[in-house]
């Protein structure tokens, strides 16, 4: 990996969450995918699962979060160091109870990913943080 390839990757994860299709879930993730919502979580193991997660489908280890509305989402991650196939990335997600409404909550996300050879996220960790309404 290299920041542009990360930084793709990225932008390809803000696509498939906003579209909620599986094929572009699955392209981002290797069959043997472990991630994490929370780093205290077990992981979901496998592309399948973590479709079946992001859909709202499936066994919820609590992690999980609704399919959003559309509209009612938007995100800018970037990566800020990587080393081989490890990925650190910041970034911040907003969003809005209506798709034309005021942004409700904004969190700061740090993700740590592990990538295989083609590119394919092998593990995935978020870290984040609500903002206080005074600070958004």
């Amino acid at each position: 990996m290299n920041y542009e390839s990360a930084q793709r990757w990225l932008d390809d994860y803000i696509a498939a969450w906003l579209s909620f299709d599986p094929a572009l879930i699955g392209a981002l993730f290797s069959d043997d995918i472990a991630y994490r919502y929370h780093p205290y979580d077990e992981p979901y193991r496998g592309r399948d699962a973590v479709v079946a997660s992001w859909l709202g489908e499936g066994d919820d280890q609590g992690g999980a979060s609704d399919v959003d509305e559309p509209g009612t989402f938007e995100a800018h991650y970037r990566p800020i160091a990587v080393d081989g196939t490890v990925v650190v990335a910041q970034g911040v997600s907003s969003y809005r109870d209506t798709p034309d409404g005021p942004i409700v909550r904004v969190y700061d996300n740090c993700f740590v990913m592990r990538f295989d050879d083609a590119g394919r996220c092998q593990e995935f960790t978020e870290f984040y943080t609500q903002r206080p309404a005074s600070a958004e």
